[in-house]
């Protein structure tokens, strides 16, 4: 193992010892590739758009429309989408070029 690589499995141990969630690389993997972030999240839960309706209070047709990029979802339907899926809001903006982030 390279000294890279041990210091990455120390810096996750690091994290996992705070309690902090860690992701697979095929998150991490589909979120740098621009997909979209809620259904990115949703997927790794294992939920559905109604499934995640339910949780969140949103609408599935928003739900589906956010992850569709047709609508961006107003902040209070994103905190809630957020919250249902266990992550930070943060996680779920995207910050694309030529968007303001």
């Amino acid at each position: 193992m390279s000294d890279e690589d041990m210091l990455d499995v120390a810096r996750a141990r690091e994290i996992k010892s705070r309690g902090e969630e860690t992701f697979p690389s095929s998150v991490v993997e589909a979120l740098i590739a621009g997909e979209n972030p809620v259904r990115v999240y949703r997927q790794h839960r294992g939920l559905t758009t109604a499934q995640l309706a339910e949780k969140s209070g949103v609408s599935q047709s928003h739900i589906e429309e956010m992850e569709d990029g047709k609508i961006q979802g107003q902040v209070a339907s994103m905190e809630a989408v957020a919250l249902a899926l266990g992550v930070d809001l943060d996680d779920l903006v995207l910050h694309r070029k030529g968007q303001p982030t």
